[in-house]
């Protein structure tokens, strides 16, 4: 029997395995946005060494802490914008919803990232109201 083709968690529609799935077995996203839904489908999942991978060196903590209680339920991520600043620097606003000891909360942010050697790297973000 067929498993079921699980999608990604990003909302892109796309299975996992075609999506977010080959960033986090290696792959370089091609711009920002596609770092940043990776690094959502990430929290989702767990992946800590993804997650600091992903992040600027200079901006980077030194731990995670993904495995915190109680741990929030992500539900969901809406693009709201991507904006390319130059051929090394991005912007990417996104609204991610989740869940903690079931309140509904969402987390509306701007981040910036940042292209080096060839990788983007999340560097940071401005909470939003």
């Amino acid at each position: 029997m067929k498993r079921p083709v699980e999608g990604c968690t990003c909302g892109s529609g796309r299975p996992y395995e075609a999506c977010c799935g080959r960033y986090h077995a290696g792959e370089p996203p091609a711009d920002a946005e596609t770092l940043m839904r990776a690094r959502y489908s990430a929290y989702v999942r767990g992946l800590e060494a993804y997650l600091r991978a992903s992040w600027h060196a200079a901006t980077r903590p030194p731990t995670l802490d993904l495995d915190s209680t109680p741990r929030p339920q992500w539900i969901g991520l809406t693009v709201v914008s991507h904006a390319p600043l130059d051929a090394t620097h991005a912007t990417v606003e996104f609204v991610a919803r989740y869940k903690l000891n079931g309140r509904a909360f969402r987390l509306h942010e701007t981040s910036r990232f940042e292209r080096v050697n060839g990788n983007w790297l999340y560097v940071d973000g401005e909470i939003r109201e």
